[in-house]
């Protein structure tokens, strides 16, 4: 099937997962994981009006983004950083994305919010939250929550918005949503990114402001 194709079959999904929790799908972003998937695809992805896009790598998204010219050619472009991002990298980071999704240590925030005053662009956070407490794994651990996010609203200034998950592989993706909402309820933040392309209805089910779809959008990558 085309990317067109598919991302009509997603967005009927989302509205269905949002009916059944008595939600408007208006109220869930669609975030098209582009990283190392071909130009053609991505293209086809702006052409059927796919406006928002997750990008790992902050050298390969402004490459994508600024080299092709897509960054100049869509003015309503929303790009997303979900990918773990060095802090020597966060100026690069800062200038290129809209969300940062990936903030989990004080040592980022920290770089963050020095650029985001440098350059007058105040971006809004999540905070990768490891649900699975995995230790190869990114992420702030659901103890060290609270603690995060005052330092990061607090002493750095930062817009956080919301949390982010990716669920351990082996275990059901539902529990750790759930979780990832009640911690979210915790603090006082609405966003919710969690759901990629196995699992993203169950992440509108339980609420999800944010998924991050690639493979059910692109295909495989090669």
């Amino acid at each position: 099937m085309s990317v067109k194709e598919n991302l009509h079959i997603i967005q009927d999904q989302i509205a269905k997962a949002a009916e059944w929790s008595e939600r408007a799908s208006t109220e869930v972003e669609l975030v098209a994981v582009s990283k190392v998937q071909p130009e053609g695809r991505v293209r086809e992805a702006l052409e059927a009006g796919q406006r928002v896009f997750g990008e790992n790598r902050v050298q390969e998204a402004k490459e994508r983004w600024v080299g092709s010219g897509w960054r100049t050619e869509y003015p309503d472009l929303k790009l997303h950083l979900i990918g773990p991002l060095q802090t020597n990298k966060a100026g690069d980071a800062v200038a290129l994305f809209d969300v940062i999704q990936t903030l989990d240590r004080e040592k980022l925030a920290r770089a963050l919010c020095k650029e985001m005053d440098k350059q007058g662009r105040k971006l809004p956070c999540f905070i990768q939250v490891n649900t699975g407490e995995e230790p190869q794994k990114a992420g702030i651990l659901p103890h060290e929550l609270d603690d995060f996010y005052a330092f990061c609203t607090q002493e750095c200034a930062l817009d956080v918005i919301g949390l982010m998950c990716i669920p351990p592989v082996d275990e059901p993706s539902a529990l750790h949503f759930a979780f990832l909402r009640k911690l979210a309820k915790s603090i006082g933040v609405a966003g919710l990114s969690m759901g990629m392309s196995d699992d993203f209805a169950q992440g509108v089910a339980l609420g999800a402001s944010h998924i991050r779809v690639g493979s059910a959008i692109f295909g495989a990558r090669d």
